[in-house]
């Protein structure tokens, strides 16, 4: 099995969650939204590399799929954190735009990296939600 650490997507987690630390870490400590958001975006990075790794390991596409939802929502979390630091009083927002760009080669990396997930090893989801292309809630 492939070591998820040395996978192009989990080296770019990693920078993301390296370029959040550093940013947020420029939140004035007596500004509690920011505080707040900073935890938020630090989670948000941390459950991405859980869920590489947790995709990496698991060999079921349904939980493989599962695994990437949650990624691309926390991915898109982060994307859209930003939007408001202006507003809440971090006059450094401008940096902000380095993590849009991560997350912009994150996405293009997490795209090819969910189409490596073999559709042939499932179980029926049904739940209806992660199943492969044509397989029914109800398909047995």
């Amino acid at each position: 099995m492939k070591e998820s650490r040395n996978l192009p997507i989990y080296k770019k987690a990693e920078e993301i969650f390296n370029a959040l630390r550093t940013i947020t870490d420029l939140f004035p400590e007596d500004n509690d939204y920011l505080q707040h958001l900073k935890s938020n975006l630090l989670e948000d990075s941390m459950v991405i590399m859980a869920k590489i790794s947790g995709a990496e390991a698991a060999k079921l596409y349904d939980i493989k799929m599962e695994n990437a939802a949650i990624i691309r929502k926390a991915a898109r979390d982060i994307m859209v954190s930003g939007n408001n630091l202006d507003f809440f009083g971090f006059s450094d927002a401008k940096y902000y735009k380095i993590i849009r760009n991560l997350i912009e080669d994150f996405r293009l990396l997490f795209v090819d990296w969910v189409a490596t997930f073999n559709p042939k090893h499932y179980i029926v989801d049904s739940w209806g939600l992660f199943n492969p292309p044509g397989v029914s809630p109800d398909y047995i």
